[in-house]
């Protein structure tokens, strides 16, 4: 059964898509439950870093479950709903506020790769694949994921995945700057993804909330970036007791315990 695994554990929140007869397929349902658990975590002071990943190692997700089309995106009416849910979940995914980080092992396909490229950093096992076969079912690829694709490989590289749907390695994936790095195995990438997980887990949570704001202002291409929020963003980081305790604790030669406020 399609489910969705969602755990908190030292600031590592940990989203699991889980329908391995499928690929780790993307239900209606889960859409709809990523949503959800993703609205809860922004809000929850305890989550320091959300990663997302497959259960197993087969794939960190094939794409949307395109059995449920028949049935659940058929009608005008029905797409709506479901893109509608997709939506939702995306922009969960770009509005919490907190470090994101996909973690990819075997196939990340269709919605699959949309999911990872709406995270801030990726990670993948050298047995990882790529694509996006849209072109193959006469889909669409929605212009949210496509900005996200040819933001990070470059409009040629994201032309030709989606015009061949071909698929594409893990090697083609790290030199086109799809993915921040490559681990020998699952194994492997499960050690990368917990040290990084950690370390944006002991960091100033306001710190880098600042940045994912001013990065995602500076990508903006319908207005040049908001200065005056970006700069109330800056002047909340120097006024935060997390600035002192920065300070203190690098004069005291200790690690820093940051509250995020």
């Amino acid at each position: 059964m399609a489910e969705l695994h969602a755990s908190i554990d030292n600031g590592i929140a940990r989203l699991v898509l889980d329908n391995q007869p499928k690929r780790n397929a993307l239900t209606l349902a889960m859409w709809e439950g990523i949503g959800d658990v993703l609205g809860r975590w922004a809000a929850d002071r305890a989550v320091r870093v959300v990663v997302v990943t497959g259960a197993g190692t087969t794939a960190f997700c094939s794409g949307n479950d395109v059995g449920e089309y028949e049935s659940e995106r058929a009608t005008p009416e029905q797409v709506a709903h479901y893109n509608g849910l997709q939506s939702r979940a995306n922009a969960a995914l770009d509005g919490i506020g907190k470090p994101t980080v996909a973690m990819i092992s075997g196939y990340c396909l269709g919605a699959g790769l949309v999911l990872a490229l709406r995270c801030d950093l990726r990670y993948c096992s050298a047995d990882a694949s790529f694509s996006a076969p849209v072109a193959r079912f006469g889909l669409p690829f929605r212009q949210s994921g496509l900005q996200r694709l040819v933001d990070l490989v470059g409009p040629m590289h994201a032309k030709e995945m989606l015009f061949t749907a071909r698929r594409y390695d893990a090697a083609w994936a790290e030199r086109c700057g799809l993915v921040n790095a490559v681990a020998a195995d699952p194994a492997a990438l499960a050690a990368t993804v917990d040290s990084v997980a950690a370390q944006l887990a002991a960091n100033a949570p306001m710190t880098i909330g600042q940045v994912k704001h001013g990065v995602a202002q500076a990508m903006r291409r319908d207005a040049p970036p908001d200065e005056a929020a970006c700069k109330t963003r800056e002047d909340e980081c120097y006024a935060s007791a997390d600035y002192t305790e920065g300070r203190r604790a690098f004069m005291e030669k200790r690690r820093p315990a940051f509250r995020g406020a």
